[in-house]
């Protein structure tokens, strides 16, 4: 969803060559391979909610240092202490209880453990991301109270006081919260942002050929070289685990 801001949560996640790393909300796996690249000499696992997105990581990664699990991070059994940093690249915002996650995902790192992730900033109502995914949540037929719960979750770490507070509960210090301003990237092309979107719409992972195609229309103004790019702005969150 958000790679053009990899650059600012790898800077935030500060991964050394012998990292352990635990990726939340991998995806189709870019940011695990990302991070391989700096844990040189370390490991990387990403988890992830969504089956076809799990596969199409494991699909485009042969690497014994890259595993791949499916699973919900709320309540994955990692195991304990495994870590030394993990990192989510927009895959936070949708826990059902944060500070219960997040204190579940804080009993993986190691005492010293970081974590760094990025959420949205609160949309502008006009903003190409707010109309784009109002838009989308139209054609995939979700009521309004529906749609109103995904732009809540979208929003539920959109502003630092909140941020503060869950990851004060969950026993995280040393909390920052940095706004950065930049260009989304939802996927390479129409169809991999519409498998992004619907593994993250509450439609039970699938939608109709007519409505895939509807949403691939919809996005399809937004595809350039680089992918389905969108303007919006990013907090970039780093805390670390005492």
């Amino acid at each position: 969803m958000v790679s053009g801001f990899n650059d600012a949560l790898f800077a935030a996640a500060a991964i050394g060559e012998h990292d352990r790393v635990l990726d939340i909300g991998c995806g189709s796996g870019q940011t695990t391979r990302l991070a391989a690249r700096l844990a040189a000499h370390g490991s990387v696992v990403g988890v992830d909610i969504s089956r076809p997105l799990i596969e199409r990581a494991r699909a485009s990664t042969g690497h014994a240092r890259i595993v791949y699990e499916l699973g919900d991070a709320q309540s994955h059994p990692f195991p304990p202490a495994a870590y030394d940093v993990a990192i989510s690249r927009g895959g936070v915002m949708f826990f059902e209880d944060h500070a219960a996650a997040f204190t579940h995902i804080g009993r993986a790192l190691r005492p010293g453990g970081r974590l760094a992730f990025i959420c949205p900033q609160p949309p502008e109502p006009d903003g190409e991301e707010a109309r784009t995914l109002g838009l989308l949540g139209s054609l995939t037929g979700q009521p309004e109270h529906s749609q109103a719960e995904l732009r809540r979750a979208m929003g539920s770490l959109s502003e630092p006081a909140r941020v503060h507070e869950v990851l004060g509960e969950a026993g995280f210090g040393k909390v920052t919260v940095a706004p950065v301003v930049g260009s989304t990237v939802w996927g390479r092309d129409a169809a991999d942002a519409v498998d992004f979107l619907v593994s993250r719409a509450g439609t039970g992972g699938s939608v109709s050929p007519r409505t895939r195609a509807a949403m691939e229309d919809a996005l399809r103004p937004y595809e350039t070289g680089r992918g389905v790019v969108m303007r919006a702005g990013v907090w970039v969150v780093a805390a670390v685990r005492p």
